[in-house]
């Protein structure tokens, strides 16, 4: 099995949090999560990013085949140093309007860490979060202050969550992206608006 690594540091100011993602800006291979002085660094295994891109691609087929308007802002670093939080998720979206904080992002865990990422997302504002874990997808929406586990995602509600888990699993990627196309053709258009 392929492993991830992880490093965590505690008491690590906003400063130094700062100043690692300008060191590390160049390079791809790790994602940081801060939380009250709290430091995660993950290095992604193979997997992971194949899992994390299959993903992508297919949501990028499903925003395509249903006119959806979508802004893909991938792993980008999002931080608010009032809130004391900031992350990189594995894909991120904005849908309807661009922003500067994405409504959708999708984590993909194989490892579990010890930061909550929920209490990250929640502080910058993220509408819905989406783990992928155990090869199925897990769905929270932000209500008010705190995320409820619900069952379709309500930025998508068109989309077939089980169809979508069904070609994350599929070990072709091309057989999945043609097969995903084939069965969403037919879809009612999404709304473009958020």
């Amino acid at each position: 099995m392929e492993t991830e690594e992880r490093f965590i540091a505690n008491e690590v100011s906003w400063e130094q949090y700062e100043a690692l993602l300008v060191k590390l800006s160049d390079n791809f291979s790790y994602r940081v999560t801060y939380l009250d002085g709290v430091l995660e660094i993950l290095s992604p295994s193979p997997r992971h990013e194949e899992i994390k891109k299959g993903i992508g691609t297919l949501l990028e087929v499903y925003f395509q085949e249903t006119g959806t308007q979508y802004f893909p802002l991938g792993s980008k670093t999002f931080r608010r140093q009032e809130r004391q939080g900031g992350t990189e998720p594995d894909e991120s979206y904005c849908i309807g309007l661009k922003k500067d904080f994405p409504d959708l992002a999708v984590e993909v865990v194989l490892t579990s860490g010890e930061t909550d990422k929920l209490a990250v997302y929640k502080r910058l504002g993220v509408t819905e979060v989406w783990f992928w874990q155990n090869s199925q997808f897990s769905v929270y929406r932000l209500q008010g202050d705190k995320y409820e586990l619900i069952q379709a995602s309500e930025l998508l509600p068109n989309l077939d969550l089980a169809l979508l888990t069904e070609y994350v699993r599929q070990p072709n990627p091309v057989l999945a992206v043609k097969e995903f196309r084939k069965q969403i053709g037919g879809s009612d258009t999404q709304s473009t608006s958020s």
